[in-house]
């Protein structure tokens, strides 16, 4: 299994050492790098779907079809002409002005930057939507620079891996650069297991989709992605609109929405400044609004506020100066006023925002009195690539049922997640189905519930209970690493790393396994066949009044309580002993270790 993150991490040093050679900045390198990652996430998704077009593919006299870009678009993908590939572009012999290549206008190449640029060029000619979008600055790289950036961004590893973590690295990048050029402290990245999250929960199908502050995209791409997995066409389907106020963040939206095949309205600069503008006139007519704005902003213009109106439940407090002091329930109005009489809203907030008082207290009070809050979820602390913090996300339907209108669901998700590494957390796909269920059973789709408990045993190839089989598997595991170590102390010096890698990947196989039965476990244990049940420090649907009792609060940790800690069968005292007695033995060999450090260090006269 490649370690992804070390590969990460290796591309983007490589790539960061060019840019220190080259002289350019940050700003001068950032988009033409993205855009070379952008070309090689393009050629493998291309490459993925005319493998899928070519098997069912016609035959003429003996001769297979060739795919055309019409093919392409029917599957949501970008159709490249043979000089926008990335193989094309990868062996190109070293002196370009031998080869006598010609751009789209005719004229001859006699630099890599040059064909790079016209490649481009092609691309822009494919979709309407990237015109003017694509970097074209290329020849001011050298040669031998562009040469070496092509060869990083075509590692092996990438190939082995699939189109898939292509598409993460490109995501990588995107947040590497985000962190290196962001002015706006309030600016970053939402990672994929959040916005899988709101999308999972929102369950966008057909309609018009907003997001006032869209960033890369990432909630087109997901949005998208779940309409196509449902058998419908995303670009039929959906209609995409954003608002960034931040131009460079556009051009990457526009590019990251092209190597999926989506095609949407983005509107950047002054006139997409959410506070104050709706840039395309939406006020009441979404489907779904999709966000993650930038937290707690200060100095909101107020009287521009106003009269861009999409303020159901009236202005946030105003200072001395006339402005807003922190612009969170601007954000939380707007998303609420663009909905249309059925339309669903899910979007990223700072968690003060669920207790803030003042006006912030009276517009929660309104919200909530309307029946049309639908969940709130509590997430913990290192979910940001660039940032530590917790959050919260919040949930709004107008389509609610009779049986729910006057209650809220509260999940207080921040003990349930996956350690990625020491700065990173996310929920895993089965912990995403997990926290969906939740959401399913409140609302009544118990066959949805159902499905899931399937697919689990699908998953797990046994219809034996799961937590039978989490106590087999847990034995299994047990077994296999003491079998392992055993016949790694067996085996002669020189083959004592293959066996552990052949044992490795056997007890890889069996974790993986053993994860889903966890995770079907936890879910089933809680839920059984399908009954929403309140779970002490879950979840809770609470009604109006006990919110109201609260002060209006939207804080989960109010109403789930806490769950009671399971005893371990750790004897406390016995284990404290033994832990003292391993720090006077540590000490004891630290005192040893460096007297023999001063001994050596009097014998050589120092």
């Amino acid at each position: 299994m490649i370690n992804i993150r070390k590969l990460e991490a290796e591309l983007w040093e490589s790539a960061d050492l060019l840019r220190a050679g080259s002289k350019l900045t940050s700003n001068q390198y950032c988009m033409p790098v993205l855009g070379l990652i952008f070309l090689r996430y393009a050629y493998s998704r291309f490459k993925m779907v005319e493998a899928e077009i070519l098997k069912g593919r016609p035959s003429r006299g003996g001769k297979v079809m060739p795919v055309e870009a019409t093919d392409f678009a029917a599957k949501s993908a970008l159709y490249l002409p043979k000089e926008a590939q990335y193989d094309y572009l990868l062996n190109l012999p070293e002196d370009i002005a031998t080869v006598g290549l010609k751009n789209r206008d005719g004229h001859t190449m006699t630099s890599l930057g040059e064909v790079v640029n016209n490649a481009m060029q092609i691309i822009e000619a494919q979709s309407e939507q990237l015109i003017g979008v694509l970097p074209k600055s290329y020849t001011d790289f050298s040669d031998e620079i562009l040469s070496e950036l092509l060869r990083i961004f075509n590692n092996s590893a990438l190939d082995e891996v699939g189109g898939d973590i292509i598409g993460r690295i490109y995501e990588y990048f995107l947040n590497k650069f985000a962190k290196n050029i962001a002015s706006d402290d309030g600016v970053f990245f939402t990672p994929k297991s959040l916005v899988k999250m709101i999308v999972n929960i929102i369950e966008p199908k057909s309609g018009v989709l907003l997001d006032p502050a869209c960033g890369s995209g990432g909630m087109f791409i997901q949005s998208g992605d779940f309409v196509n997995q449902s058998g419908m066409n995303a670009n039929n389907a959906m209609t995409f609109y954003g608002q960034e106020k931040v131009e460079y963040n556009a051009q990457l939206c526009l590019m990251n929405m092209a190597v999926h095949g989506l095609t949407g309205v983005i509107k950047s600069g002054d006139e997409a400044n959410t506070f104050y503008h709706d840039a395309h006139n939406l006020d009441g007519c979404c489907d779904y609004v999709m966000a993650n704005p930038p937290f707690n902003v200060d100095k909101v213009k107020a009287e521009s506020c106003e009269s861009a109106k999409r303020l159901p439940f009236g202005m946030p407090s105003i200072n001395k100066n006339k402005e807003v002091g922190n612009g969170n329930y601007l954000w939380i109005s707007y998303f609420y006023s663009y909905l249309n009489k059925r339309g669903r809203a899910g979007f990223v907030m700072a968690s003060s925002a669920t207790d803030s008082q003042g006006k912030d207290k009276d517009i929660r009070q309104g919200l909530i009195e309307t029946g049309h809050v639908d969940a709130i979820i509590s997430v913990g602390n290192n979910f940001f690539y660039t940032k530590s913090l917790p959050c919260s996300l919040w949930f709004f339907d107008k389509g609610k049922s009779e049986e729910i209108k006057s209650k809220v669901l509260f999940i207080d998700a921040r003990n349930y997640y996956t350690v990625v590494d020491r700065t990173l957390n996310e929920w895993s796909e089965w912990q995403l189905k997990n926290m969906n269920a939740i959401v399913w059973l409140y609302r009544g789709e118990v066959d949805k519930y159902t499905a899931l408990l399937q697919e689990y045993r699908i998953a797990l190839g046994s219809g034996k209970p799961f937590a039978e089989q989490l106590h087999e598997l847990s034995e299994k595991a047990k077994i296999l690493r003491a079998e392992a170590k055993k016949a790694v102390e067996a085996t002669e010096k020189r083959g004592k790393k293959k066996i552990q890698e052949e044992y490795d990947t056997k007890l890889a196989e069996l974790t993986g396994i053993l994860t889903i039965a966890k995770e079907a476990n936890w879910l089933y244990e809680k839920f059984g066949d399908g009954t929403y049940t309140n779970i002490l420090g879950l979840c809770k649907a609470a009604d109006k009044a006990e919110i109201e009792s609260k002060g209006w609060s939207l804080t989960p940790g109010a109403y789930v309580g806490v769950a009671p800690v399971g005893d371990d069968g750790v004897d406390f005292e016995a284990r404290m002993a033994e832990i003292h007695r391993e720090l006077l033995s540590l000490q004891a060999e630290s005192n040893d270790l460096m007297d023999t450090i001063s001994k050596n260090m009097k014998e050589m006269g120092l």
